[in-house]
């Protein structure tokens, strides 16, 4: 790679203040030569200039729009510590293989930003740059945030430590299934669906995104009918089980009293949509904190920021937001499923998620180290199109410390829901044991699940069934390193 370093001088106060319009470069929001410092919030833009526009300028132009600039010199910059506020394009690089696409490095002084507020740090970094008519398309691909600034922030409310001593689950992923059909059922058709399911060998059953509180079932039945179901199947298993209350609603108001009443009820989870954002997010786990809840968030709406590499924020800095916001569960891609990821990049999302510090690893696409501080860590999610015949998979791809949700893939069964359950429980437990025993569960995972199926009617109806389905289309998101190769 090249570093882009074409000089570009700055201009004397006198002539500066004199001009009516300056290049950002020339205003100081180029710095080919800067250090960043420890206590600098440094953000990684993908950026595709329009044509005729130098790459070092238009880095400038992001820093630039991203803190103080705007499209002419103004005398008041001369009120303030103009320095400490403009913030710093300091490195470009061409995008490997991909002609037209620039990778800039940008750093923030922390003091533009309000201590543990997602709100204002979004609308900064992504509040007004995307738009800007000399960039055809601008992504933020990644960001490192200091030590200072993350000790703002609370981060989850519960944590996968404490989570699972509240469960007293360990040493294997979680099992969960997302209701279906979304939206029709009653509030007590859908209780028969989570009674099933949990009865069947399930940790968690969950509302899907959009299940609220539409005419055919009242937000206050579903819960009712769902939490009479959590008790009946823990009270049957002797295990604890739980259900994601999804608590969306208009305002902060209703979602307040919705989890309230989930917490009368004897719920020790709730669950939140991303589209509520980030002052809500926040909100919510605030009150989650206080009275000891889980916190799940489901992701949707990101698509409409992450799906395409050349323009949006990448699902790593949306995780990384969410991680300091403080959610507990986070919904972070499959891999093998029906939804978008790419395996190296979706594990990044859980390295994201999980690690006391997360390490440059170019080929998850994680360019800064991260040290989280001992902020706790989210479990991620892996839930769309993924079923039993997958697991070997799953579990070689994101270990212990996740959720395994199975949608269709545990309602769908053709021998019923909790038959569904079933088969996920046994192929989850004889996987686990297989690689405990240091078998090679990639390589052999196919065989041990037709074995096991051998004396598991349901495993061997969900093999029969879903065994050969496979979502394999390439992913828009990939990484743009690959290994180099070593020799030997």
């Amino acid at each position: 790679m090249t570093v882009m370093e074409k000089p570009t001088a700055k201009m004397d106060a006198k002539k500066r203040y004199s001009a009516g319009v300056l290049k950002y470069a020339q205003m100081g929001y180029w710095d080919g030569d800067y250090e960043p410092k420890a206590t600098d919030v440094l953000a990684l833009f993908r950026i595709t200039p329009q044509e005729g526009v130098d790459p070092i300028e238009a880095a400038a132009a992001v820093a630039g729009e991203s803190s103080t600039a705007t499209w002419t010199v103004v005398w008041t910059d001369r009120l303030t510590a103009c320095d400490s506020y403009r913030a710093k394009a300091y490195k470009v690089e061409p995008v490997p293989g991909t002609p037209g696409q620039y990778f800039c490095w940008v750093a923030y002084d922390l003091i533009l930003f309000e201590e543990g507020s997602i709100a204002n740090l979004t609308a900064s970094i992504i509040g007004n740059v995307f738009s800007f008519k000399p960039l055809k398309a601008a992504r933020l691909e990644d960001m490192r945030f200091p030590a200072a600034y993350v000790k703002t922030f609370k981060g989850p409310p519960t944590g996968i430590v404490v989570e699972r001593e509240r469960l007293d689950k360990f040493g294997r992923p979680l099992l969960g299934a997302t209701i279906k059909p979304k939206l029709g059922l009653s509030g007590k058709n859908y209780g028969r669906v989570v009674y099933e399911g949990l009865r069947g060998g399930l940790d968690f059953t969950k509302d899907d995104e959009n299940i609220n509180s539409q005419p055919f079932m009242h937000w206050r039945d579903r819960f009712l009918y769902c939490q009479e179901a959590v008790m009946r199947a823990s009270a049957d298993t002797g295990e604890i089980k739980g259900h994601y209350l999804n608590i969306t609603a208009g305002t902060m108001e209703e979602m307040y009293r919705r989890a309230q009443f989930a917490k009368d009820l004897g719920s020790c989870i709730v669950m939140i949509d991303l589209v509520i954002g980030w002052t809500a997010i926040q909100s919510m786990a605030e009150w989650c904190r206080a009275n000891d809840m889980i916190l799940h968030m489901h992701r949707a709406g990101h698509g409409t920021y992450t799906r395409q590499k050349n323009h949006g924020v990448s699902f790593r800095v949306i995780a990384k937001w969410l991680r300091l916001a403080g959610v507990d569960h986070l919904h972070a891609g499959t891999a093998v499923g029906k939804l978008e990821g790419d395996p190296m990049t979706v594990q990044g999302y859980y390295n994201v998620c999980r690690e006391p510090t997360t390490m440059v690893d170019y080929q998850r696409g994680i360019y800064f180290e991260q040290d989280w501080c001992d902020l706790r860590k989210v479990m991620p999610v892996a839930s769309g199109g993924i079923h039993a015949g997958q697991m070997h998979q799953l579990l070689h791809l994101f270990g212990d410390d996740v959720v395994l949700q199975f949608g269709g893939g545990t309602i769908g069964h053709p021998m019923g829901i909790q038959a569904g359950a079933i088969a996920n429980r046994v192929a989850m437990e004889t996987m686990v044991l297989a690689r405990n025993e240091g078998r090679d569960i990639m390589a052999e995972g196919p065989e041990i699940l037709r074995d096991a199926a051998k004396w598991c009617k349901p495993l061997e109806a969900a093999l029969t069934t879903w065994g050969n389905v496979t979502f394999d289309y390439a992913s828009t998101d990939t990484s743009d390193y690959v290994p180099t190769p070593v020799a030997s």
